[in-house]
């Protein structure tokens, strides 16, 4: 009998299991049964759950029904730079993959439905200029008075029937599962349109959005230490009440607008010359706003204030609340 048939009816007795009990099961090398495993989840006949040193190996009880179609070049191009999808279970599929599975789930036809996508990708590309999406004009729609003087973001947070992007899904999933890996990724991924922005824009002080959720790993200074600027850092601070209220947990925009005028403290009194300001996501633009009106207001700032978001809504300023 073959070893990945072996290896199959083991986990079907024995519901799950891992490398190192499959190894000592067969009586071959850790290294041959990884071979085995890795063959069997890249067909999509197993899964597994955990991460390094613990992971588990179980038959897949939804394997993909639809065969891999053949999509024009172009098609699979977009799909392949554009689309992440993260499954129930956590695991990371990218490009074809993860949309044919997506496709299954929502029970979709895939060709039909990749060209549906790519459209909307194409739609979408026409608001960025040199990969930056401009939200200043959605701003002074927004408030009365805008105190930033440019706003950008990297991308959209989602994107209509299609949900979230491949940006707002690893923001999403660094934040919440705590995962350096996903943080470093997702680091890495927009570090150079970031050291463009301050190259073009000749920025001379960076100011990071500090949160407010306490969390044992911050991205947001993971992503500082990350970035390794060698800039001058605007010093602000997130001021805490009685109880501590995550913009996040509110809807209506007034209420944002509250909120970061009485949590957001700018503790700086040197002067800087161009400011760049980094959030990770923009849903009403409240909390980039008030920061640059305290920097305008104790008047340290003799050059320009630019925002950046890795991501922000499409619709005006929906809010954003999963992040």
């Amino acid at each position: 009998m073959k070893t990945s048939q072996v290896i199959r009816n083991y986990l079907q007795t024995h519901r799950q299991a891992t490398g190192k009990e499959l190894s000592d099961h067969l009586g071959i090398t850790d290294r041959a049964v990884r071979k085995q495993l890795s063959s069997l989840l890249e067909s999509g006949v197993l899964t597994k759950k955990g991460r390094p040193p613990t992971v588990y190996y179980q038959i897949n009880s939804n394997p993909p029904s639809q065969p891999h179609h053949s999509l024009p070049t172009r098609l699979t191009r977009v799909i392949s730079q554009n689309y992440l999808f993260i499954t129930p279970t956590g695991e990371k599929l990218a490009g074809i993959d993860g949309f044919l599975l997506w496709c299954e789930k929502q029970k979709l036809p895939f060709e039909k439905t990749a060209r549906e996508y790519v459209a909307m990708v194409n739609k979408f590309s026409k608001y960025k200029r040199q990969g930056l999406i401009n939200g200043l004009s959605k701003l002074k729609h927004t408030y009365l008075q805008v105190f930033l003087d440019n706003l950008y973001y990297l991308d959209f947070y989602s994107i209509d029937r299609f949900g979230k992007t491949k940006l707002g899904q690893l923001l999403l999933y660094a934040k919440q599962s705590q995962q350096t890996s996903l943080m470093t990724e997702l680091i890495d991924t927009i570090t150079p349109a970031i050291e463009r922005l301050i190259t073009s824009k000749n920025i001379t002080s960076v100011g990071f959005i500090p949160p407010t959720v306490k969390r044992q790993i911050q991205f947001m200074s993971v992503l500082k230490g990350r970035l390794h600027l060698k800039l001058r850092t605007v010093s602000i601070k997130k001021i805490v009440s009685d109880v501590a209220v995550p913009q996040k947990s509110l809807t209506r925009l007034t209420d944002r607008i509250e909120n970061a005028q009485h949590s957001i403290v700018v503790g700086e009194t040197s002067h800087h010359g161009n400011i760049l300001l980094i959030d990770d996501a923009v849903g009403s633009g409240a909390t980039l706003n008030e920061t640059a009106k305290q920097i305008r207001e104790k008047g340290i700032c003799d050059g320009k204030i630019i925002g950046l978001a890795i991501t922000g809504s499409f619709k005006g300023f929906d809010i954003i609340s999963e992040v």
